[in-house]
């Protein structure tokens, strides 16, 4: 087999070995070619021979060769006549080199003297005794991490062009161990739970070592832990069948046995091992919020719940639920005993506010997405389903002592995916509700403070020489905010804040806001007199931003817009938010974004129902907008320059921040995601949907990316329906658009095609641009994944005239990228290599980074089916980094499939398999089921090829099910891959 079509251990770029020493110290290397350093300097040990007797020398690890030894290790049974001569004529010329205490002459022989560091092979076998020692121990992460460092040292076959017996024999031997060590590191990683990245890696290391039955083994068990039970199986048929034909032998017995296991779906082999070890996370979270410094009373309930936090390092998963009113305290508790519990969770400790008494609680599919990146899992390992992310998720925590705190529950139903499943974790929830609904939940009712503890509160933040002379007001203020510690905490900072009122004072001022609000529940009462109080002491700068932040939805505020809603320049707007922050009415989520406490969000809003004219309210919410669209209008700009939507879309009165490049204008699209598309579900005010349907069009890289795909199709929804309710066909048009292609990315052409067709028609009515362009654009898309090529090829030739007829030159450049990909299903190679050229050619002209990718893409594929299979790598190793840069999963997948394809047209089969299962696991959650059954597809036919003809039928039967659920004319193709097992 060709050396390059094996397996690719994950290892860096071999450097010179960095051990401590003088800077000219020497240094040698023979995990790979065969080379020497003096401090930074490669040294050249001369000719392959002397490279040989280097290298035995080496080998020998400071012991002495004599020259008999060093004869047979060069030339075997048949040495030459001048052999010692010549050994003696090397020696010299290598003591030139490395120096006279270097290689020294003794006893009849040679050896060479180093520090035991010196050598990359002694260095590896001293790391992989420490890796044995930590596995041993339990610490598998440790020892994952030095058999990764050990596997690192290789740089390329060792001894590499080394000539003699003797060096082959080494090379087989080191070989062989390197193997080794790559079992011993990919058994630890399903240890750890990492079994789907494993998959890819041990496909191309059992084509590469077919009788290797530990390999076998080792995939069987990834392949069972990612929900792969039939090829798990499968794969002990082939290798049965394999050592059948090729040994006359059956599987050793703990291949069969692992076979029974499988077969009777065995839980405990469905977990990675119990030892206790953390993950392999890259980092390990730390995601509590600060705990208040000035934290109060409480000790009855701090003790209680640390004690059931401190269980969970033992036997059980601790589950605390702490309820209460708004207020209350909830958060302030469970942050503070979360702190001190730390302790018990060395592995780190998860947050999440999940916005439960708000109007759009968090999904819980969401949080868990958010959760499994801060516990190292990649963006392409998230599954899709609610339900698997869950599983995931329990499994990753498997092992490690973590501490998730679940805050501002809405209820049991929300966070139960979200419970740890495995002793050594535990869950600290915070709810208005009582949760009796949550299995094994130690529930506490947190009420109110005491007059004491509500004392001593207020006297932390006023101070004690103030408080101390006016006991009874102090009381009176206390009782007075029904001993609430938010309601206390708001009245007690703005005391601090005015050194000339007394206790007296803010007494007198809170009664009468009471009186005023009689008629409020008394818990409510308290909390709003409170509110009323610290609003009313407001300058009436600051009051106006409180009232008019609290309109905008979404979980938090950046600087920057709410210096657009507030319309003010962003160093005026932060003073004031900071004031605000100084008065505990906002807080500060992280620097230069701000939030509020549900309870003071709803207070803030009825503050701007009261105080603000209707017209100020929408003027501020508009110019937020208009902020959000201005700005991704740039980014949009920035990855797709030339294109028309600059000139078509809504005027802003309000500008919006600018970026230096698209990497810093991407960052800002990323992390502003989730206030971007609530502010576009908020605006359905007069003149408000029609930019907000814009602000989704300039956002579409959101729908592709993955992360944000369903929250975008969700907004897309929302604005066509208020669109529709509108009777604005203009709106609608370009939200259909919008929608068709989230829908594209989740694989749901039927829908997208009803949705691109209404668009289509509307856009004629009202002589709409964008979507006549883009609705055929997308209609031809369609036809080309449903196999209609010649309705497809109508419908893109008619979007390249609208296009053109626009001005548009990045559309056209689509168009004819995807004109190109009809051309090449209907076998016309020739011309679908020039298009796809024509567009790439656009689109570099215009500087298009991303989609000159999906160009690139479009002339991979035509390249390939023309045979030249180099190009066409060429091409889509340059797409691939560019979807990568972008951070577009979709499109990283599909290149990363695409590759596959090309690799198994080269007769590069167990490349290709590794490249489709890698790009399994980046579509996981993205793409749809019909590309997922291209996919396995071609990882069949790859399987197959590299003798594995029974998991590639497992393959093959999951594509046919995809295929005829949806309906797909892939069936055929697939029904005569399989027509030998398929009954008649």
């Amino acid at each position: 087999m060709d050396r390059d079509s094996g397996p690719r251990v994950r290892v860096p770029e071999q450097r010179a070995p960095e051990k401590p020493g003088t800077a000219d110290a020497l240094r040698f290397t023979v995990l790979g070619p065969v080379r020497a350093w003096r401090g930074s300097e490669l040294l050249s040990p001369g000719s392959p021979q002397q490279r040989a007797l280097l290298t035995a020398l080496l080998l020998r690890e400071g012991r002495t060769a004599t020259a008999g030894e060093l004869i047979d290790a060069f030339w075997g049974e048949d040495p030459p006549s001048q052999a010692l001569a010549t050994i003696r004529t090397y020696a010299s010329r290598l003591r030139k080199i490395l120096g006279q205490d270097t290689l020294v002459s003794e006893s009849g022989g040679y050896a060479i003297r180093t520090d035991r560091g010196a050598l990359d092979l002694t260095l590896a076998q001293d790391l992989a005794a420490e890796a044995e020692k930590a596995r041993a121990a339990g610490d598998r992460c440790q020892a994952r991490t030095l058999i990764n460092k050990v596997l690192g040292l290789w740089d390329g076959e060792a001894l590499a062009s080394v000539p003699g017996p003797y060096a082959d024999n080494q090379r087989t031997r080191l070989e062989e161990w390197r193997l080794q060590l790559t079992e011993t590191r990919l058994d630890l990683d399903l240890e750890v739970g990492c079994h789907a990245e494993a998959v890819s890696e041990l496909t191309a290391l059992t084509a590469a070592h077919p009788l290797r039955e530990r390999l076998r083994e080792l995939l069987m068990v990834a392949l069972y832990r990612s929900g792969r039970q039939a090829e798990a199986l499968a794969v002990y048929a082939d290798t049965r069948r394999l050592l059948a034909e090729e040994l006359g032998v059956d599987p050793r017995p703990e291949l069969a046995q692992l076979q029974q296991r499988i077969l009777r779906a065995d839980e405990e082999l469905a977990r990675p091992a119990d030892e206790p070890a953390p993950a392999p996370a890259p980092l390990k979270p730390a995601q509590l919020p600060a705990t208040v410094p000035d934290f109060t009373g409480r000790s009855a309930f701090v003790a209680e719940l640390g004690s059931r936090l401190a269980t969970a390092e033992g036997s059980v998963m601790a589950v605390s639920a702490v309820a209460g009113i708004g207020g209350v305290g909830k958060t302030t508790l469970a942050v503070h005993v979360a702190h001190q519990a730390r302790r018990h969770f060395p592995d780190g400790q998860l947050y999440v506010d999940l916005q439960g008494a708000g109007a759009r609680a968090a999904e819980p599919e969401t949080v868990l997405g958010s959760f499994l990146r801060a516990l190292g899992t990649a963006d392409s390992a998230i599954p899709d389903t609610l339900d698997e992310r869950a599983a995931l998720y329990r499994s990753t925590l498997d092992g490690r002592r973590i501490l998730i705190l679940l805050d501002n529950a809405h209820d049991a139903a929300q966070i139960r995916p979200l419970l740890p499943g495995t002793p050594g974790c535990a869950a600290l929830v915070t709810s208005r509700v009582r949760m009796v609904d949550l299995a094994g939940a130690h529930l506490v009712d947190l009420d109110v403070m005491s007059p004491e503890e509500a004392l001593q509160l207020f006297t932390r933040i006023v101070g004690a020489e103030r408080v101390g002379s006016e006991r009874e007001a102090a009381l009176d203020v206390v009782a007075a905010c029904g001993f609430l510690p938010l309601a206390i905490r708001i009245a007690a900072s703005r005391l601090a804040a005015r050194r000339t009122w007394t206790v007296s004072v803010l007494a007198a001022k809170l009664a009468d806001e009471r009186r005023r609000l009689d008629e409020l529940q008394a818990g409510d009462l308290a909390v709003k007199a409170t509110f009323e109080l610290g609003y009313g002491q407001l300058e009436p700068a600051q009051a106006r931003a409180f009232r008019l932040l609290g309109l905008a939805d979404g979980p938090d505020i950046s600087l920057a817009a709410a210096a657009a809603l507030l319309n003010l320049d962003p160093h005026a707007a932060e003073d004031l938010l900071e004031a605000l922050v100084d008065t505990s009415l906002v807080e500060s989520a992280a620097p230069g974004r701000y939030r509020y406490h549900d309870l003071v969000r709803l207070y803030a809003r009825a503050c701007a129902e009261r105080d603000e004219r209707a017209v100020e309210r929408e003027s501020a919410l508009s110019r937020l907008l208009d902020f959000y669209l201005a700005t991704a209008a740039g980014v949009y700009a920035l990855e797709r320059p030339g294109d028309r939507l600059a000139d078509h879309r809504e005027p802003t009165q309000y500008s919006g921040l600018t970026f230096a490049d698209r990497h810093s204008a991407q960052d800002w699209l990323y992390t502003e995601a989730n206030s971007l598309l609530a502010c576009v579900r908020q605006s359905s005010g007069p003149g408000a949907v029609r930019r907000a349907v814009d602000l989704l069009w300039a956002t579409k890289d959101l729908a592709e990316s993955g992360a944000n795909s369903k929250q975008y199709e969700a907004a897309a929804i929302t604005m066509r329906d208020l669109a529709r309710s509108s009777d604005d066909a203009r709106a609608e048009g370009r939200a259909l658009i919008t929608l068709t292609n989230a829908r594209l990315v989740a694989g749901r052409f039927d829908q997208a095609e009803r949705d691109a067709q209404r668009a289509m028609r509307l856009a004629r009515a009202v002589d709409d641009p964008l979507p006549s362009c883009w609705a055929p654009n997308d209609l031809g898309i369609i036809a080309l994944y449903q196999n209609r090529h010649a309705e497809g090829e109508a419908y893109l030739e008619q979007a390249i005239a609208n296009f053109r007829a626009d001005g548009n030159r990045p559309g056209e450049a689509s168009a004819l990228c995807n004109l190109s990909r009809i051309h090449l299903a209907m076998g016309n190679t020739t011309s679908a290599v020039a298009l796809a050229q024509q567009g790439i050619d656009i689109y570099d002209e215009l500087g298009h980074a991303l989609r000159g990718a999906n160009g690139r893409y479009a002339l991979g594929l035509a390249l390939t089916q023309s045979g030249r299979l180099a190009d066409a790598t060429e091409q889509l190793h340059n797409a691939l980094a560019v979807f990568r840069d972008s951070r577009q999963r979709l499109w990283e997948g599909m290149a990363t499939f695409r590759l596959a394809e090309v690799d198994l047209a080269a007769g590069l089969p167990a490349q290709a398999a590794t490249k489709a299962e890698q790009a399994l696991a980046v579509l996981r959650g993205i793409g749809g089921e019909w590309r997922r059954g291209n996919v396995l597809t071609v990882l069949g036919q790859a399987l197959k090829d590299i003798g594995q003809p029974g998991r590639a039928q497992v393959c093959w039967r999951e594509a046919l099910d995809i295929y005829e659920t949806l309906g797909s004319t892939e069936v055929e193709a697939v029904r005569k891959l399989l027509a030998p097992t398929l009954p008649a």
